[in-house]
């Protein structure tokens, strides 16, 4: 473990890097490739403990009810991030959840408690929600896309007055607090007010949101032009609110030792596609961004090869060497952005890898160091703490002696 102290763990000025929880079956392509990732709770301890060891400061746990694009299995989110900060001592967990399902207060409480519990290292990911099936299974309505907006910025307004605020009242559409005390509260931080709050969307009603009420704003995989420019017009909104918010990009990252092996990787990926169910999630999909009225949001342009990796993972490119994934990560944090989402094919040994081979690459970029011609003078300088030898992925032979992977 790292003896940085937590403050200087977090606060270190550079780009930050989360991971995807892969709480739900299949792992994070909707490919019949072997992957060595699982869903359960074991390897899910393990790999935050890979995670935090290697410099990731945070991890989403994903939010899902019931099957879709090839996930069969789902553990319930906020539960799943509790068992994993329970066996970690820095890195900080996202809990998933969705306005239109779960009660504001109710996951007000729960929030306060993990953030008591486990010392300010619990946060929230606002997933309006898309996926119309689960909603229609619960007998919930379905609400027009930009309405869910503002269904799940009420739920923001709620979560940080009930948070900050005793006898709080609200009376909004959606919900009406009345006369509410909330203890105990979460922990008063100096660098927080109330735990981290982020939501994505990427649509021109997910912007707004952003603006008005969310700390962070994750995007989908995008060109680095397409992230600017959310990047900018939600400073700019923002900054009109006396607000700042924060930016994460999600990618899909396939490091190798060369970048024909990474994208011969890709290639395996994409050419393994559950087509079935690749084809379902793109429809299921058309809730999104599809149906706003200027066709802006998430998925808008996607194709089937695209949604083999279900938040656009490939676009961001983090595909190729580990000098090149370190120069695009430093390019994405030129423009704005904060942190990365990464998902992986095998979370264990990639994540460890990212760690070892890549992050010291951010690092050195951060503070002015260039790479060019480092292939030629020899490997990346070993991690502080760890073995000199050049770490290397496994290989695909080592790949396929595994083929029942992560999925049940």
């Amino acid at each position: 473990m790292s003896r940085l102290s937590h403050q200087d763990y977090h606060d270190h000025g550079g780009m930050k890097f989360a991971h995807w929880v892969p709480n739900v079956s299949g792992g994070l392509v909707v490919s019949k490739i072997p992957q060595r990732t699982d869903w359960g709770l074991e390897y899910n301890i393990k790999l935050a403990q890979i995670a935090e060891e290697a410099g990731f400061e945070y991890a989403l746990t994903q939010v899902r009810l019931m099957g879709s694009y090839g996930a069969e299995y789902q553990h319930d989110s906020v539960m799943f991030s509790a068992a994993i900060l329970s066996a970690t001592r820095r890195i900080k967990i996202i809990s998933a959840i969705i306005p239109g399902i779960f009660h504001p207060i109710v996951v007000a409480k729960q929030g306060a408690t993990a953030d008591q519990i486990f010392n300010g290292r619990w946060s929230i990911h606002i997933a309006t929600g898309w996926n119309r099936e689960e909603f229609d299974a619960l007998g919930i309505p379905f609400l027009e896309h930009d309405e869910r907006y503002a269904r799940s910025q009420e739920f923001v307004e709620i979560l940080r007055g009930a948070w900050t605020e005793d006898n709080f009242c609200y009376d909004g559409k959606y919900w009406q607090i009345k006369d509410f005390t909330l203890r105990p509260k979460p922990l008063a931080l100096p660098d927080r007010l109330t735990p981290d709050i982020f939501q994505g969307g990427n649509s021109t009603a997910a912007q707004e949101m952003a603006a008005a009420v969310s700390d962070w704003y994750f995007m989908n995989g995008n060109t680095p032009g397409d992230h600017k420019q959310q990047i900018d017009n939600i400073k700019e909104m923002a900054a009109k609110r006396g607000r700042k918010v924060r930016f994460a990009v999600n990618a899909f990252v396939i490091a190798r030792d060369t970048e024909e092996e990474a994208r011969k990787e890709l290639e395996r990926i994409v050419s393994n596609a559950d087509g079935e169910a690749v084809n379902k999630f793109r429809l299921s999909v058309k809730e999104a961004g599809q149906a706003t009225k200027d066709n802006v949001g998430m998925w808008t342009d996607s194709n089937l090869r695209d949604l083999v990796q279900y938040n656009d993972g490939f676009k961001t490119n983090l595909i190729g060497t580990p000098e090149q994934i370190a120069e695009r990560i430093y390019a994405l944090r030129k423009i704005g952005v904060d942190m990365i989402l990464c998902g992986f094919l095998h979370f264990h040994e990639e994540t460890k890898f990212f760690g070892e081979r890549i992050l010291p690459l951010v690092r050195e970029l951060e503070r002015g160091e260039p790479l060019k011609g480092r292939e030629k003078h020899g490997p990346a300088r070993p991690h502080p703490g760890r073995s000199a030898a050049r770490p290397r992925l496994v290989t695909q032979t080592d790949a396929d002696s595994n083929r029942d992977g992560g999925r049940p």
